[in-house]
């Protein structure tokens, strides 16, 4: 995807976001967060939002810790979210393509790191916010989700931290229905998870695998990030390694 199609992605779930969490209420739970309520969720995501764009728009080349979240609480808490949320957005839209300043993950710019990172951070907490709701998570467009996935198994997954790993060798494979994806992960007790993004035809260069992922990619993309239970998706092979996910593949 774009640097400008990931704000877009960004710019249209915030609002979505907010909505659900105004028709949900401050004090409803988030059942995939447990322990939070929606304004722990609202004051997390602006805080994120508000550190991001002080990253983009200060150029700062170093981390900087994240300010206190806010104690804020019902309509004004919303509209802190919403205001922070608007300033990211512009943020990014104004910054140029030479933008330098600190990120945490492999990108082909600064830029386009902070528009996919917050695009994906928006998109998950929404579904957040909606699973608060009767209705729960509502769908995500593919491209972006299959983005969405190949963030969170190659680069996120990628890093030393990471704690999906298996006592022996042993390959996960996630393969979309609508877009034609397909990731190869190859999971070890000594390092991270090696993931790798093909179109359907890279399986017979990698070879069997041990447990498969397959189905929309909205779904995978809300499966794998543990927002939508594991039967969401249809899963074969070794339901050891659906499990692994499920326990250890929290983002930390």
């Amino acid at each position: 995807m774009r640097i400008t199609e990931h704000i877009t992605a960004l710019e249209t779930a915030g609002p979505a976001l907010a909505a659900a969490a105004e028709s949900a209420g401050p004090d409803a739970e988030i059942p995939t967060c447990p322990g939070w309520r929606v304004r722990d969720l609202l004051r997390h995501v602006t805080t994120v939002h508000r550190w991001a764009t002080a990253l983009v728009v200060e150029g700062r080349t170093s981390y900087h810790p994240e300010e206190a979240e806010p104690a804020l609480d019902g309509d004004e808490l919303l509209a802190h979210y919403r205001e922070g949320h608007t300033a990211l957005v512009a943020a990014l839209r104004a910054a140029p393509e030479t933008l330098e300043c600190w990120t945490f993950l492999p990108a082909p710019s600064p830029l386009a790191f902070w528009a996919r990172r917050q695009a994906h951070e928006t998109t998950v907490h929404r579904a957040d916010a909606e699973s608060a709701l009767p209705a729960g998570p509502g769908a995500v467009d593919p491209a972006s989700a299959a983005d969405g996935i190949d963030e969170l198994l190659c680069a996120l997954h990628g890093r030393e931290k990471s704690r999906v790993r298996t006592p022996e060798p042993r390959v996960l494979r996630v393969r979309t229905t609508d877009t034609g994806d397909l990731w190869n992960v190859r999971l070890s007790a000594t390092e991270p998870p090696r993931a790798e993004r093909g179109p359907l035809a890279s399986a017979r260069k990698w070879g069997p695998a041990d447990a498969e992922f397959t189905g929309p990619a909205d779904r995978l993309y809300l499966t794998l990030w543990n927002r939508l239970p594991v039967d969401a998706v249809t899963v074969t092979g070794d339901e050891a390694l659906a499990r692994l996910w499920r326990e250890n593949s929290a983002v930390v």
